[in-house]
């Protein structure tokens, strides 16, 4: 059995330091990809149960499985547009905050909650540069009518989504800039808007300026977002399997899945029942260039795993159900733990288990 292991203080740990960075900011709990992968309902529980009773999500059925596991009065916002009816129907019926970032959204929704003689609750997202969706501020016109001519929806936010590439931000403080002059147009035509808000995970972390009035914390619950020496946080998860079998090859031997090569001496060697296809030694695509392509493969080069608490180099690369390490110089058999560190929101056949 391939076991997904979420440290309860670890997370709760980086929770602390989630509330301590926002400030004053009303923080959204973000528990896309399944609670980021640590499970939906468990992550909303244990955010709700320190203090984080916002929650943002991409699918309905997210929405849908919150509700039903009690979280009845919680605020919850569908972080991206919809124009589909059922979808929008749906929402509505949970009492979910849609987001509008075109007029065809803002019509979308418009027409459903009038339809059915009801006020549907939105945030106004703005594009400021990742091109996702959102209205352009460039087009002044187009934002405030949905404050001007849809009368069936609420703005109760106003959002954008931020990138930056390096922690020195130039690039962000023009992205910030921008969505600040709009929000200010929005309350020179005389309109309120609600919670606004900017920063997601890495620029929640370092980048103060941009915290605005609200947050949306998800990468960095599981301490898998891009990461500065002394932030705090704590790396979460981490997979447990047994050893298939252990045995000695001869110099020379092939041995390997992903850069399979040939063994420089006599080794004892380890199997173990899980590969890239479980998410073992994927990573997220933070950074691009020669530079970090060069440290992503020196990276992949010294993975280890620790057998009965001993180090041990995967040799060969990982391969697609099974992973070959080297034991040469470790006490150990067939059915014993193995465990190594993963990121839960690739883990792929794995039984979730809370410590």
């Amino acid at each position: 059995m391939k076991t997904l292991v979420i440290e309860r203080d670890a997370l709760k740990n980086n929770i602390s330091v989630v509330k301590e960075r926002a400030g004053g900011a009303v923080i959204y709990g973000v528990v896309t990809g399944d609670g980021q992968g640590a499970g939906l309902v468990e992550l909303a529980k244990t955010l709700r149960a320190e203090g984080i009773g916002r929650f943002a999500v991409s699918e309905v059925a997210e929405a849908a499985a919150l509700r039903k596991a009690g979280f009845v009065e919680e605020e919850i916002l569908m972080l991206r547009c919809t124009t589909d009816r059922e979808e929008l129907e749906q929402l509505l019926d949970l009492n979910v905050i849609c987001t509008v970032g075109s007029h065809d959204s803002g019509m979308a929704l418009n027409g459903v909650a009038e339809a059915r003689s009801t006020i549907a609750e939105a945030h106004i997202q703005i594009d400021t540069g990742m091109g996702f969706g959102g209205f352009l501020s460039s087009e002044p016109e187009k934002i405030l009518s949905t404050f001007r001519d849809l009368s069936s929806i609420a703005v109760s936010g106003v959002c954008t989504q931020l990138y930056t590439k390096s922690r020195k931000g130039k690039a962000l403080a023009a992205q910030v800039e921008e969505f600040t002059k709009t929000v200010e147009a929005i309350h020179a035509a005389g309109f309120e808007t609600g919670t606004v808000h900017a920063a997601g995970s890495y620029v929640l972390m370092h980048h103060p300026a941009a915290r605005l009035g609200g947050v949306r914390a998800g990468t960095v619950l599981m301490g898998r977002c891009r990461r500065a020496r002394g932030d705090g946080l704590r790396r979460v998860g981490y997979g447990e399997v047994k050893v298939e079998e252990t045995r000695w090859v001869p110099k020379g031997h092939i041995v390997g899945g992903n850069t399979p090569a040939p063994l420089k001496k006599n080794t004892r060697v380890a199997v173990l029942p899980v590969g890239y296809q479980n998410g073992f030694g994927m990573g997220r695509p933070w950074a691009g260039g020669l530079l970090d392509a060069i440290r992503r493969w020196l990276t992949q080069r010294q993975i280890t795993v620790r057998v009965n608490g001993q180090k041990a180099r995967v040799i060969g690369g990982i391969g697609a159900i099974e992973t070959i390490v080297d034991v040469t110089d470790l006490k150990c058999t067939a059915g014993d733990k193995a465990v190594f560190d993963i990121d839960p929101i690739f883990a792929k056949g794995f039984v979730r288990e809370y410590r």
